[in-house]
């Protein structure tokens, strides 16, 4: 059924206990991006925790702040990123794969390592997972996270840096952004190689 968390914690045995990593701000215009790696058994968790995990952009925002905290308790979380410098520097790809592996690092886990996407972490155990924040909870715990920190940063320097309308779009490229490009310029957390339309 449309709209039904995708873990049910009646089956929280037959979830395996691995590390589950995941992104956000791949696709945004500027600031950095954000990596989690979670490990926690699912069988180990509170069912409520279990059954709430989603895809964070399936998850409301007052639900994600609510779950990001519940999450630092009761899993091991481990946060990285890739820095608008090392995006520009290496590319997207290679600066998301980067905060990957510091990120399962900090961890300091000996699991398999299950990345949502197409990319799996070289010289690691584990496998990449298209849809991964709908099929392990791992991931979808690392997304939550991941988004609340990252929009929490994006609103901070939307502080300093009005008239992109960061504070609402978090470094996306919506229509305002692009306009606050075309006025005001680049941003020292505009990615050159994603903004070359406004040199």
């Amino acid at each position: 059924m449309a709209g039904r968390p995708p873990f049910d914690p009646n089956r929280a045995a037959a979830y395996p206990a691995v590390i589950g990593c995941d992104e956000v701000g791949r696709g945004a215009l500027c600031g950095p991006v954000v990596v989690v790696a979670v490990w926690f058994d699912p069988a180990a968790i509170p069912a409520d925790l279990l059954g709430a995990l989603d895809d964070s952009k399936r998850v409301p925002e007052p639900a994600r702040e609510r779950l990001a905290p519940m999450i630092h308790t009761h899993a091991r979380v481990a946060v990285a990123a890739g820095s608008r410098a090392l995006i520009d520097q290496i590319n997207i790809r290679g600066a998301t794969l980067d905060a990957m592996a510091r990120a399962v690092a900090r961890l300091g886990l000996a699991a398999p390592v299950l990345v949502d996407g197409r990319d799996a972490l070289p010289g690691l155990p584990g496998r990449a997972v298209v849809g991964g924040d709908r099929l392990v909870p791992q991931i979808a715990a690392a997304s939550i996270v991941a988004k609340v920190f990252r929009d929490r940063l994006m609103r901070r320097l939307a502080q300093r840096h009005p008239g992109y309308g960061w504070e609402r779009n978090v470094g996306y490229g919506t229509a305002v952004h692009r306009a606050g490009l075309t006025q005001l310029g680049r941003s020292p957390h505009h990615r050159l190689s994603f903004t070359r339309a406004f040199d």
